[in-house]
């Protein structure tokens, strides 16, 4: 039976009609609301790379059914700034040019950004414990952790 839910999106409402309240939020970021991020990546929520924010919290969207999501704020990448007014990690990361094929780095943003308003002073060690369980196939580790060091003063 399909059902019709809403999502807060971005600060945006989206409706969007389900079949089933335990598929992943995933998906309906995806497929029904056109994101190009979040992204699906191992789909066992072990990489990270489908991670958004729900009130404020990571969340890996691929094993958060999204009947869990409504009446919650879901912040993905796309959310955390603009392209006149980046998040701090944002220009950062493109600054140094932490990353490489970018495929991850949806993870490493939102967890990183999640990490900096919790502590926005993290030591190294601080942000490496916290970004512990994102995977990244480039080995760009060093640079990321650089970028995010940059904005907590770290580096």
């Amino acid at each position: 039976m399909t059902a019709s839910i809403k999502l807060e999106l971005n600060g945006s409402s989206h409706v969007v009609e389900i079949d089933d309240p335990d598929m992943p939020l995933l998906y309906a970021l995806r497929d029904d609301l056109g994101q190009n991020n979040p992204r699906f990546g191992c789909g066992l929520g072990q990489c990270g790379a489908c991670t958004v924010h729900i009130d404020g919290k990571p969340t890996r969207s691929c094993v958060t059914p999204v009947s869990k999501a409504v009446g919650k704020s879901i912040v993905t990448i796309v959310g955390l700034g603009t392209e006149a007014h980046p998040h701090p990690l944002q220009a950062a990361f493109a600054e140094l040019q932490a990353t490489q094929c970018g495929y991850c780095l949806n993870g490493w943003m939102m967890t990183a950004a999640a990490l900096v308003k919790e502590k926005p002073k993290a030591t190294i060690a601080e942000i490496k414990q916290g970004l512990a369980g994102i995977k990244c196939r480039c080995g760009t580790h060093s640079s990321i952790v650089r970028a995010i060091a940059r904005v907590t003063g770290a580096a």
